[in-house]
């Protein structure tokens, strides 16, 4: 790897001609080494056949150096070699100073053979690896801790709920939970469990595990997605092994699908005994795959045989860390959210899949929306191959939310709808822009500063002088919400759509005026008492509608999640999010899966 990148240098110093004269001398200078080590690096790219070597010997002689390899070869090289070291991040990086068609023919080409679905004979039996690029590293998959929907994605396939979402919009089906009761005041809910539910390490499940898991959310002090729901519980105890009881403060209607996300995945009792953050590394969950390796370059799933649904089909999943930000895509740049998938991964006959670096939240990279998160997609310039395409029903809409609570220019409701106006307009250097800027702060998170700062250059060619605030997704609760004038977010519109919109509503709360406040904490108790989702729906759309009159909601853009499959991948089922559902895909024999059969 060493010495490609000392090729690429030497080159980026001398390939500009045909040949070029150089000393060692020189070279070691470049390559920051000794002459006598410079030699030996000539010598070692003449053995390969990268260069041809004319020495000349003498003082002030000057030898001739040929490069008989182009540079794109040789970077992609060394990008393959790093990838089989599962090195994901010096393999892309060996991509941005040598962006160019042959190199991106090179990159496709094997990333069309490294991901997607891979299958070997062990020992007289099939052995089915499926490999999954994602946008950003994973740090941890602890329920408790997680921010990214990567993690989310991960966690979901580590542990399991008492209940689970099904492929039926608002339908809840049991899930360690066998049954469950509530009583006359909608404030008790019982749990029954299944017997002999196994942990990824051996243990039996019980109700203490049950216990432990949600009374350390309660305990938590993280301002955490869907910490309203849980912090009103007011307690939860062990009847037996196999019963839990839960008792709310008051009736909470977003109980019951709120225990099917991934914040309320049930964790054993003994997680003390690894440690908060090692846990969030080596999980033990009751999920269909557990955790074989993890870092923040790869995550290395495998099948759990003793799952309580029954063993998965693949055997092996490997969650790779790209570092999708550095690799040119392969064509013209696409505007963001359009619809396409510029520079997703693609496998050969097996499908392949990407995934969106966003949070929990929904909110996503730049270009993010173009992809489906880990999704099994498709190449444009493969679909007339013979590609099948199917849709989840997620969208993800983006939007900008005005802090009226600040005293400044926002407060006036003229002026927020002079700005959301503005941004409305098509860009150019607007009459009404003329004298001194308005100055508003821009806040958001981190994977988002792309679009923020697009959204303030737009803003300034209209009499706006925005300061974009970036933060990461665990700080965006925080005081740099009310400090700023506008926040710009996104949310994901899946099966979790109530409640994350009812997260979002008690978020925007907390920085609008008095009486919009006001209006939209008496909708959402109305919302949190309603037990029929279509009611809760409408509810929740009155809040919208409410925001957007009063000039506090912008809607950006809202864009589908696109998502497609081979003929060759069965058994696609997606979860609450959207995700392909890792425990159900398979694949048939190479030898059938040619016409699809």
């Amino acid at each position: 790897m060493k010495l490609h990148r000392q090729y690429l240098r030497l080159h980026a110093r001398y390939g500009g001609d045909a040949e070029g004269s150089t000393t060692l001398e020189e070279i070691g200078r470049l390559l920051e080494c000794t002459p006598r080590n410079a030699t030996n690096i000539v010598r070692e790219m003449s053995r390969s056949g990268w260069i041809s070597w004319e020495a000349s010997r003498g003082r002030g002689k000057r030898s001739v150096l040929r490069f008989l390899v182009q540079p794109e070869e040789i970077a992609a090289q060394a990008m393959m070699a790093a990838m089989n070291r599962k090195d994901m991040t010096q393999a892309i990086g060996e991509l941005r100073d040598y962006r160019s068609a042959s190199l991106q023919e090179h990159l496709q080409g094997w990333l069309l053979s490294y991901f997607g679905h891979h299958a070997e004979i062990r020992s007289d039996r099939r052995y089915d690896t499926f490999r999954l690029p994602i946008r950003q590293p994973l740090r941890t998959v602890d329920p408790l801790y997680m921010n990214l929907l990567a993690e989310s994605f991960v966690a979901s396939h580590v542990f399991d709920g008492l209940v689970r979402r099904t492929q039926r919009r608002e339908e809840i089906a049991p899930g360690i939970a066998h049954a469950w009761d509530v009583d006359d005041g909608r404030t008790g809910w019982t749990f029954h469990l299944r017997k002999e539910v196994l942990f990824h390490h051996g243990k039996v499940l019980t109700a203490d595990d049950v216990v432990y898991t949600f009374e350390r959310l309660v305990r938590s002090t993280r301002r955490t997605l869907y910490g309203h729901i849980y912090k009103g519980i007011s307690s939860v105890r062990a009847i037996d092994a196999n019963t839990v009881r839960f008792t709310l403060e008051e009736p909470n209607e977003l109980f019951l699908p709120f225990l099917c996300t991934s914040r309320a995945a049930i964790v054993p009792k003994d997680l003390n005994q690894l440690g908060s953050l090692r846990f969030g590394h080596a999980p033990l969950g009751t999920g269909p795959f557990k955790v074989a390796e993890m870092n923040e370059g790869i995550c290395v799933l495998e099948a759990f045989s003793s799952h309580f649904q029954g063993r998965a089909h693949l055997d092996r999943v490997e969650i790779v860390h790209v570092p999708w930000e550095a690799v040119p895509s392969g064509g013209t740049d696409k505007p963001h959210g359009d619809g396409g998938s510029g520079g997703a991964a693609k496998s050969g006959n097996s499908g392949g899949a990407a995934l969106t670096g966003g949070t929990m939240d929904g909110a996503s990279g730049p270009g993010a929306e173009t992809l489906s998160p880990f999704h099994v997609i498709h190449s444009p310039s493969s679909a007339e191959r013979g590609w099948s395409h199917i849709h989840s029903d997620t969208t993800v809409r983006k939007f900008v939310t005005c802090n009226t609570k600040k005293t400044g220019p926002l407060s006036d409701p003229a002026e927020r709808a002079r700005l959301f106006a503005s941004i409305g307009k098509s860009v150019g250097r607007s009459a009404d822009a003329a004298g001194e800027p308005v100055a508003l702060q821009l806040a958001t998170i981190t994977p988002y500063r792309a679009d923020a700062e697009a959204l303030a250059a737009k803003l300034g060619e209209r009499g706006y002088a925005c300061r974009v605030v970036c933060v990461p997704p665990e700080e965006f609760k925080g005081d740099v919400r009310l400090a700023s004038d506008l926040i710009l977010f996104s949310s994901l519109r899946d099966q979790d759509e109530q409640l994350r919109l009812y997260d979002l509503y008690l978020t925007i709360a907390e920085h609008v005026d008095a009486h919009t406040r006001i209006d939209i904490e008496i909708a959402l108790r109305r919302v949190d008492k309603e037990a029929d989702p279509t009611v809760r729906s409408f509810e929740l759309g009155k809040v919208e509608q409410l925001l957007i009159k009063e000039r506090q909601l912008y809607i950006l853009s809202e864009r589908p999640l696109p998502t497609a499959y081979l003929p060759s991948v069965r058994g696609v089922t997606f979860n609450s999010q959207g995700w392909v559902n890792l425990r159900t895909i398979w694949f048939p024999p190479k030898e059938t899966s040619i016409d699809g059969g």
